[in-house]
């Protein structure tokens, strides 16, 4: 028996009723019952139209529900029973009853043809339909629907047989005015009447009745016998049950179920990737001869058998996406379009377009990795034309060499299932609307993950720890967080080994509580790697605090979570797991859950926060920070990562990085301070700011002047010659001081990216789709809405040609203006990554900090950037806490800023968002970017205007 669909949700599908001729020839049948056209066998599911005098009502009937009624409803329907009927017994908000034939030859006739009782599957909810009768096994013609909920009443003795699919508010104001009187119930005793006089006795003494005009199969037309050939839904060389539900007014879901035997489905395997949402069932078919059309919200659904074919478009006419499910024996591809550039699928492989190539859907460090990092796979397809796509497959291939592009999955696979999302994109930001209530809304980090993170490989002791601290401090180079590497990959890191989780005694002298203490005291955060055994945890599942009743096995994530609690106990912040490239998805999945719930299972009100090699879609709903693997330090490598981050970010996880610099060599030194520059300003504009890599002294940002490399993990060492630079550390200061100023403006985006899923490293098509040179390009991208960044990924540079999108844009480091909509060439040094502000921008801007949480006397700097009008709402909370999820936070502050760029005026108010101004003053400097002057303002949760 197929799974049950959702009776609380009426749907809406549209499925116009088919206007036939009358046959005569199958009318006359309904004076001989026994005639076998009115005795045939009704299809697993079809469609009844009936065209009332309220309006349209679709009835969606399913044979496994109530065969015996189901076929009944089907012959009769077929022959025109009731055609010209009346809705005769309407209590309203209860039921509305038909099925009395208007004419009385006729309706005598079926009076006593009954038909055997089926056993009660569904219930009588809303909208559903089921035949009335008087005694067990009576059933005949007449039909009721249940207007509420009737369960209570009705399910001891009437089997529905069908529910409404649209028209419901037709039914609901059926004509009520008559109750009981024309005709009541069956068992009422007050139907002699209408079997007597038929419709002219109604229209006589109850003409405000309401009729049926036609009742229509719409599978089929009247007369047509059912295909018993070529009609079943065919998928892989098997017959499939073909069902499309509604998830959202954009977005689809299709699934195609094996058939067994014995008529059973098999779907899907739940995905651990997709978190449960609303879904409404539209169409549910096992047979298909020819065209049907639905509406599944604002899109319009065409499907086509042999081969079966579903082309869904907008409102207007407008293709989204056409897709061919392959009928052939065992090959289960399914096509579709790709004429324009195709992004996402994950991190790594072939860039920035995903065209040209094929990928499979492995995990780890493999193809082409020194250059294009970790490849963690995501089947989330976005097509720059105006489509979405999910594939719910845990293995397989998109082959996008061509057009169609085309699914595959794994070979050696059963034919079917099949189960996958579309999703109309035309406004992009709808595509990334869709794929986090799929697979999850993106939690918020703490607020210190968004700062610096310094990287260090082999230790000497605890000594030397601190004072490289008490270096970042007066060097006045901003640090958030050390991040200590496992002894392993490393002759002495922070623990004994792969899989330990004991502090090195040689480094950690003292107790390993007082050393972070220290750290803690110089506002530094401690970060730990981990590298788990593969024969210990070859996968792992589970949650914390486990289900009740669960047992607990050895991979269970809340077993191997209490490893870690001496460590964490002793005040360890957030954790850095190694390597599982052998994990399965649900076991990445499950792994990036543990460092989320685990610590939250002992710091209860503490956003956790873990870096990762491994992924998987899902993975953002547990923090999901990535980066991307043990790369090459080489130019070919930074310019590749560029892409691989905007794909990442728009179908894995919104939190993104690499290792500044590479993390090893390349045979050829290209590893020189001016590559670790040039990387260190891009990743400024990365969400995970993190320097790491081999021969891990020159990945500091004073390193490449000190004349020493410190420990040579790999060869060839670097050219002396570069190891006396002075201009390094002055560019690392200038941009870690930039990332520090705009926390204001990064820290909304954050907040952004938890409510819509809009990723902090923007693809320019995100928020240009119609221009064709911005939607192709991904060496260059924005950081949120406002700020274009073009990192000069080229050796020895003196200028960075630019694309610069429709509309004005602002030279971040100059002011100028340049107009949009073309190319430019802009000189650049090796201190200058080029930075360009959208016209309408207001950008807040900090004072330098040393560390996120610092507190500093000046006021926070408005930069509005004229030229055209803009919004930007500002949001802060206290960083840290889980409050932002329901408001509790009392720090959390929304104020809206609006520039009237015509007016010259500035709005500043309390968004409705915020629930409560949380007291105090927030004090802005006002910078009019063009103009000499400027003006201060206290903000106390009242509307302040300023006016230029």
């Amino acid at each position: 028996m197929r799974n049950k669909p959702n009776l609380l949700v009426l749907a809406s599908t549209v499925l116009p009723c088919l206007v036939l001729a009358s046959d005569k020839s199958i009318s006359s049948l309904l004076l001989r019952p026994d005639a076998e056209a009115l005795n045939r066998r009704a299809p697993d599911v079809f469609d009844v139209c009936l065209e009332t005098s309220k309006g349209k009502i679709s009835i969606e009937v399913h044979r496994d529900w109530s065969p015996h009624g189901a076929d009944r409803f089907y012959n009769l329907v077929r022959a025109g029973y009731y055609d010209d009927t009346r809705f005769f017994r309407v209590i309203q908000g209860r039921w509305a009853q038909f099925g009395i034939n208007g004419d009385p030859k006729i309706s005598n006739v079926w009076r006593a043809r009954t038909i055997p009782d089926d056993p009660r599957i569904e219930s009588n909810v809303r909208g559903t339909v089921a035949f009335a009768f008087s005694v067990p096994n009576g059933r005949t013609t007449q039909v009721f629907i249940n207007l509420k909920d009737n369960r209570a009443t009705h399910d001891a003795e009437f089997m529905p047989f069908g529910r409404i699919v649209e028209g419901m508010e037709a039914a609901d104001v059926l004509n009520a005015e008559y109750g009981e009187s024309a005709g009541g119930g069956i068992r009422g005793g007050k139907q002699g009447p209408l079997f007597e006089g038929g419709n002219p006795y109604l229209q006589e003494n109850f003409p405000r009745l309401d009729s049926i005009f036609r009742a229509t199969v719409i599978d089929q037309p009247r007369g047509e016998q059912p295909s018993t050939a070529n009609s079943h839904v065919q998928f892989g060389g098997v017959p499939v049950e073909l069902t499309i539900s509604q998830v959202s007014e954009r977005a689809l879901r299709i699934e195609l179920a094996a058939l067994d035997e014995q008529g059973h489905s098999r779907k899907a395997t739940p995905s651990d990737a997709l978190v449960p949402i609303p879904q409404t069932e539209k169409l549910r078919v096992r047979e298909l001869s020819r065209e049907q059309r639905l509406r599944v919200g604002q899109l319009r659904v065409t499907i086509k058998p042999h081969p079966l074919t579903i082309t869904v478009l907008r409102a207007d006419g407008t293709l989204v996406q056409e897709l061919a499910f392959d009928e052939g024996e065992r090959t289960n591809s399914v096509s579709f379009r790709t004429a324009a550039p195709v992004l996402g699928l994950g991190e790594g492989a072939d860039q920035f377009d995903r065209r040209g190539a094929n990928y499979p859907l492995i995990n780890g460090q493999r193809y082409r990795l020194g250059e294009l990092g970790t490849r963690i796979f995501s089947p989330f397809l976005v097509g720059t034309e105006g489509w979405a796509m999910f594939v719910n497959a845990p293995a397989g291939s998109f082959d996008l060499r061509g057009d169609p592009g085309v699914f595959r999955p794994q070979q050696g696979t059963a034919p079917a299932p099949a189960d996958l999302f579309v999703m109309d994109s035309r406004k992009p930001t709808d595509a990334m609307h869709e794929f986090v209530r799929l697979t999850g809304t993106p939690v918020m980090p703490p607020k210190w993950a968004l700062g610096y993170m310094q990287s260090h490989r082999t230790l000497s002791s605890e000594a030397d720890i601190l004072a490289e601290a008490q270096t970042f401090r007066e060097k006045k180079l901003a640090c958030d967080t050390f991040i200590f590497l496992g002894t392993g990959f490393c002759p002495a890191g922070w623990n004994f080994g792969h899989d330990s989780f004991q502090f090195n005694t040689k480094v950690f002298v003292r107790e390993p509580a007082a050393v972070i203490q220290d750290l803690h005291a110089e506002h530094l955060h401690v970060v730990l790697h981990v590298v788990p055994l593969e024969r210990d945890y070859p996968r792992l599942h589970g949650q914390i605090p486990p289900t009740p009743g669960e047992i607990l096995d050895q991979q269970d994530i809340g077993i191997y979570w209490r490893r870690h609690a001496a460590p964490f106990e002793a005040g360890v912040d957030g954790w850095w797991p190694d390597e599982g490239d052998w994990l399965d998805a649900a076991s990445r999945l499950a792994r990036h859950r543990m460092y989320y719930e685990g610590p939250l299972s002992d710091r209860r009100n503490v956003r956790p926060w873990d870096l990762q090699r491994n992924g998987a879609p899902g993975i953002a709903r547990y923090g999901g920070w990535v980066w991307s693997g043990d790369i090459l330090s080489s130019w070919k490598t930074f310019k590749a990562q560029v892409k691989v981050g905007l794909n990442s970010s728009l179908s894995v996880s919104p939190f993104w990085g690499t290792d500044i610099g590479g993390f090893y060599p390349s045979t050829n030194l290209e590893y020189t301070g001016e590559l670790y520059a040039r990387w260190f300003q891009f990743a400024a504009f990365c969400p995970s700011f993190r320097s790491h890599g081999r021969t891990w002294w020159l990945h500091r940002p004073w390193g490449w002047n000190t004349g020493e490399t410190g420990p040579i993990e790999s060869r060839p060492a670097p050219d002396p010659s570069e190891l006396h630079n002075a201009a390094i550390e002055p560019i690392c200061q200038k941009y870690l001081n930039l990332r520090y100023q705009l926390m204001p403006y990064t820290y909304t985006l954050v907040r952004e990216t938890h409510d819509t899923g809009l990723p902090l490293m923007r693809a320019l098509w995100l928020h240009f789709p119609d221009d064709p040179e911005a939607v192709k390009l991904g060496d260059e991208f924005l950081w949120g809405r406002d700020l274009l960044i073009a990192p000069v990924t080229e050796k020895s540079a003196r200028s960075r040609r630019v694309y610069l999108p429709a509309g004005g844009w602002f030279d971040w480091w100059s002011g100028e203006k340049v107009e949009g909509k073309h190319w430019i060439e802009r000189p650049i040094d090796l201190a200058t990554m080029p930075i360009y502000v959208r016209a309408g921008a207001i950008v807040p801007v900090d004072p330098v900090r040393q560390y996120i949480s610092q507190p500093v006397s000046e006021p926070t700097t408005l930069r509005i950037y004229p030229g055209a009008g803009g919004e930007f709402t500002l949001y802060d909370d206290d960083g840290e806490s889980l409050g932002y999820r329901d408001g509790s936070d009392p720090k959390a502050i929304w104020i809206h800023l609006r520039w009237d760029d015509a007016a010259r005026r500035l709005l500043i108010a309390a968004d409705p968002r915020m629930k409560k101004w949380p007291g105090g003053k927030r004090r802005f400097t006002i910078e009019l970017v063009g103009d000499a002057h400027s003006k201060a303002v206290e903000f106390h949760g009242q509307r302040e205007t300023v006016v230029f």
